[in-house]
């Protein structure tokens, strides 16, 4: 193979995407702490969703990882490893290990539940009594960001599958009796135009934030976008190249909101107050309280700051709350827009 066949597809800079804010707010808030749950984008055709998603995936650290183990296994942490690692560990076998970029997985639309789970061979194990697990896409994503485009358009019962994996951190496959699991932690990102289709309430509950982007209506703004897009088509390693000390400062910032966020603290007043727009708002449940509070602290160990204050709720709880408002059809008003009418009543900052 030559240098050129073996070099990977150039991916455009995340630092050159001009506007989209709180599509990249989400996503880099789902980096810092994958916990949040993930993702869902909704928005036009050719609005750069794709593009973004690629680009905060190849901006990331590398990790290190097992070699030759088909999912992705961390070293040191036991709920990251796979149970062949586990036992290899116990056994006191020295296990060889690897930098990799972050995995990018692209769950195409007509993947079936094999695809996407792994398979267990039933004849070796019946022949053989050996378990043979042929890994699918859940295991190539574990400790990456696994994408699922018009996901709006993807089975109910995949989006489950997939919902309860990011969830969980865990996939299980059973097969006539025999069951394997592997660890499966990852962000997952869904994107859709909403005029082919909403996804059912209770499963867009699941995601952890909603973003709506629209196409860009300044002309000054759009002019921007195609220079940087031309630019990148025509010469790609040098649009690269420009960019790459603004890549290495967001990167770094990334790495010190993930150090960082474990010793944020949020103080029980603003605990309530996020809790008090929860129940005006009507949201079923408590995701939506629990999201908001994670992605608070996110967003204030990104900010690099030791405590959450009223502007980082306000900041990310439209976010976390958009998509889990009843639908009333005989109410015009954005849903986001009704968050944050509800927000900016109680959330009055303190003096």
């Amino acid at each position: 193979m030559n240098k050129i066949q073996s070099q990977a597809r150039p991916v455009f800079p995340f630092t050159a995407i001009v506007g989209q804010e709180e599509m990249k707010l989400a996503l880099l808030l789902n980096v810092i702490d994958p916990k949040i749950g993930g993702v869902m984008i909704m928005g036009d055709r050719g609005t750069g969703k794709s593009t973004t998603i690629r680009a905060i995936a190849d901006l990331l650290p590398e990790i290190e990882v097992i070699v030759d183990d088909s999912f992705n296994s961390h070293p040191h942490n036991y709920s990251l490893m796979s149970d062949e690692v586990k036992q290899q560990i116990e056994q006191e076998i020295v296990l060889n290990t690897e930098f990799i970029k972050v995995p990018m997985v692209d769950l195409p639309l007509g993947a079936t539940e094999d695809r996407l789970c792994g398979t267990i061979d039933i004849e070796k194990a019946l022949n053989e009594g050996v378990k043979s697990f042929e890994p699918g896409l859940l295991a190539k994503a574990n400790r990456g960001i696994l994408y699922v485009d018009e996901v709006n358009l993807l089975d109910d019962h995949l989006v489950d599958i997939l919902l309860d994996s990011a969830a969980s951190g865990w996939n299980t496959v059973e097969r006539e009796g025999i069951s394997i699991r592997h660890p499966s932690r990852f962000v997952l990102v869904g994107s859709g135009n909403p005029e082919e289709g909403e996804l059912r309430p209770q499963l867009l509950d699941r995601f952890g934030m909603h973003a709506e982007i629209r196409t860009v209506k300044d002309p000054k703004l759009r002019v921007k976008i195609v220079e940087e897009r031309t630019k990148f088509d025509f010469n790609p390693s040098e649009c690269i190249e420009a960019f790459q000390e603004k890549q290495n400062v967001l990167k770094k910032q990334i790495i010190q909101a993930q150090q960082r966020l474990p010793n944020i603290v949020i103080d029980d007043y603003l605990r309530v107050k996020i809790s008090e727009v929860c129940s005006t708002l009507d949201v079923d449940g408590l995701r939506g309280d629990i999201v908001t509070n994670r992605a608070a602290k996110a967003f204030a160990s990104y900010q690099e700051k030791d405590e959450v204050d009223m502007n980082d709720i306000k900041k990310v709880i439209t976010l976390c709350l958009r998509h889990r408002l009843r639908k009333d059809p005989l109410e015009n008003i954005d849903s986001g827009v009704k968050v944050q009418q509800v927000v900016d009543e109680i959330l009055d900052i303190r003096e």
